[in-house]
């Protein structure tokens, strides 16, 4: 079954070089609209994802599941170096709060 085109993440930027907008979604990274008008950009992105989850779908391939509808646990890991560590947990234990929450709030701004 295909998924809403619209639950899909899309971004729209500025292209300098271009000197027109980019149209993305995060779901197809391949995948681009050049358009001069911020709103056509959105518009030609959403068409885009669509033809290709039709192809897709007609082809019988995996149909990227949008990241809005995914479940995440809250849980990842992340190598630092030991000096980065050493320093937050320093850190963590002058404020008096845990490493984790610290790492968070961090992470959060």
């Amino acid at each position: 079954m295909k998924p809403e085109v619209k639950k899909y993440t899309y971004r729209i930027i500025w292209s300098e070089e271009d000197q027109e907008f980019i149209g993305l979604c995060a779901e197809f990274p391949s995948l681009s609209w050049l358009d001069p008008d911020h709103d056509n950009a959105l518009r030609g992105i959403r068409s885009l994802v669509n033809e290709c989850l039709e192809d897709m779908v007609r082809a019988k391939e995996k149909i990227p599941v949008p990241v809005s509808t995914r479940q995440y646990s809250g849980k990842f890991i992340v190598r630092i170096p030991p000096e980065v560590h050493r320093n937050l947990a320093i850190e963590a234990a002058e404020s008096g709060i845990s490493l984790n929450r610290i790492i968070s709030a961090r992470l959060a701004h």
